[in-house]
């Protein structure tokens, strides 16, 4: 645990700076190069360009499979984005999201898993979930099967205070309201996965799941992250998060810094979802 702890603490070190696309190209072009970097540590880095107000923006994608008897089985991708909002360092939106997509490269790529995994960092993701638009509607187009898509986006951010959590309407009546919980957001063909992933995840740290209709219909805050064009083109996806702003009071402001994160937490979290992706 002291290892993965220590690993996703340096890469927060390193991602946690200003790096909206616009305002802060500087710290975004270090921030997607470093991911790059580390991901080619562990195989060919391929990228796929997409245009957005005549430039040219990037996700970074490492297949990963070690064991080759699985090979042709339609992989897992797991995602997150690497772009900020304007005037924000993103420690919890979203280099958490970054850090625990890196450390699992790490782990995978030297420990077997039943299905190929795909690793993406996605760009633009806070300016319309571009990225995974571009990547998603990509697949569905070229007839490309994916086994279920998994998007981490903000896992760092932890309050064990009562009534610390909010919810969308309704909700409060079914979850706690402590907020020290990952959560697991999926449509409705993912309900064997999500209680698949909850039992593993669930050793680590607490965990619960929520099913949000066909394409996030019943709850449409739901699809505020790059698992919705998952959605939208008819694959299984879930999102895993810490509720965002229903949690974090610092969420897309300036005060999102490293200070603010549970490394404790964000490290359980870590290996719950080895433990849950070693079980699909």
């Amino acid at each position: 645990m002291k290892n993965i702890q220590d690993n996703l603490t340096n890469h927060l070190k390193v991602i946690i700076r200003k790096r909206d696309p616009f305002f802060a190209m500087e710290g975004h072009f270090f921030v997607r190069e470093y991911i790059r970097k580390e991901l080619s540590n562990f195989g060919n880095i391929q990228q796929q360009n997409f245009e957005f107000n005549g430039k040219i923006y990037q996700n970074l994608i490492l297949d990963l499979c070690v064991d080759k008897q699985v090979i042709n089985k339609s992989p897992i991708v797991i995602g997150a984005h690497y772009d900020t909002v304007f005037g924000s360092a993103g420690a919890d939106d979203n280099a958490t999201g970054i850090a625990v997509l890196l450390e699992l490269a790490q782990f995978f790529s030297s420990h077997k898993a039943d299905y190929p995994l795909r690793f993406v960092a996605f760009d633009l993701e806070e300016y319309g979930l571009l990225g995974s638009k571009a990547y998603a509607n990509f697949l569905n187009k070229e007839k490309q099967p994916i086994r279920l898509m998994l998007s981490l986006e903000m896992l760092g951010y932890c309050d064990s205070k009562p009534h610390s959590q909010r919810y969308p309407a309704g909700l409060s009546y079914f979850y706690p309201s402590t907020g020290n919980f990952i959560a697991l957001v999926g449509n409705v063909f993912t309900i064997g996965e999500m209680i698949n992933l909850h039992r593993n995840i669930q050793t680590k740290v607490n965990c619960q799941w929520l099913p949000a209709g066909i394409k996030g219909s019943i709850v449409p805050d739901t699809r505020r992250s790059d698992h919705a064009p998952f959605w939208d083109n008819g694959y299984k996806a879930i999102m895993v998060t810490d509720t965002a702003n229903l949690r974090n009071p610092y969420y897309h402001l300036a005060s999102d810094t490293f200070e603010t994160l549970d490394l404790d937490f964000l490290t359980s979290v870590c290996l719950g979802w080895i433990l849950g992706i070693q079980g699909l």
